[in-house]
């Protein structure tokens, strides 16, 4: 396969310096690039396979958050939604993206993409939106709570609790950083067959700034850009039936299941390139 042309810059925004990569075509008048949103604990490599796959006909941009790769959060800068938002806005207003945006986010990228199309600047700009792994915040506290108040659905509320474990475990003092450097980085690393380096104790910084805290998620509206929601059905954190009730603030959406985990978005890249550009299927969908 030929190399990946590559573009780096440095984006500065209020708390962060962002190390924001261009992949694929140059940008151009009619055609949307892809933006991507990686979560945690990785950085934008995750979704290197995907771009391989999609590289050949579409400009992607990527960037490190402001807590993994080699993006950088300046002194007394913090990890709320509200901020992460901002350093997404600050990279499209840096890029060249004469054609709109499709925004792509997966696991935290996804919560910030939420966020993100119910912001206002993103009217005009942000054409579409697809969600893999990655609940907009506010339906997920409202879904929980629908759930565990109304018996026949308690067990789903209860279900997606127990998926949420490490969410509590992540809020305690030295010990998550400890498992992260003597014993679960190895085994993350021999899973995703990348080096993370510090990522996973960086990010730990997004859960304890936005969980179990007074800070507030951006605000929510109706949403009125396509959303396409990529629900991996062996995801062992999120529940599938976390898409429902999406419908009555998301006008237009789709929803689809993959028989894939949490990481479907790299075991799996030629299927995750076709659903976001449906020309690259064959006749025989392969």
């Amino acid at each position: 396969m030929d190399e990946l042309r590559e573009t780096h810059r440095t984006v500065r925004t209020a708390g962060a310096e962002l190390a924001v990569v261009e992949y694929g075509v140059e940008p151009r008048a009619g055609e949307p690039s892809l933006v991507l949103l990686h979560g945690y604990p990785d950085d934008h490599r995750v979704f290197l396979p995907v771009i391989r796959q999609l590289a050949a006909t579409h400009h992607i941009v990527t960037f490190d958050t402001r807590n993994a790769g080699r993006s950088r959060a300046l002194e007394g800068a913090g990890f709320l939604l509200a901020e992460l938002v901002e350093d997404v806005f600050a990279v499209l207003a840096d890029v060249d993206t004469p054609g709109g945006v499709r925004l792509i986010g997966h696991d935290w990228g996804s919560i910030q993409g939420w966020a993100v199309i119910q912001d206002p600047r993103s009217d005009g700009a942000v054409l579409d939106y697809t969600s893999i792994s990655g609940p907009d915040l506010r339906h997920f506290s409202r879904w929980l709570r629908g759930r565990l108040r109304t018996p026949r659905s308690a067990a789903q509320g209860l279900a997606q609790l127990l998926r949420s474990w490490y969410v509590g475990a992540f809020q305690l003092p030295v010990l998550p950083e400890l498992l992260w450097r003597h014993v679960l980085t190895r085994r993350y690393e021999f899973a995703a067959r990348r080096n993370v380096g510090s990522d996973p104790v960086r990010g730990l910084a997004l859960y304890r700034a936005n969980m179990f805290t007074a800070a507030k998620a951006p605000p929510r509206r109706r949403i009125t850009v396509p959303v396409h929601v990529i629900v991996p059905l062996r995801d062992p954190f999120l529940s599938p039936h976390l898409v429902d009730g999406l419908e009555e603030w998301v006008e237009r959406l789709t929803v689809t299941s993959v028989p894939g985990g949490h990481w479907w978005i790299a075991s799996q890249p030629r299927v995750f390139a076709q659903l976001l550009d449906p020309s690259l299927r064959t006749d025989d969908g392969a």
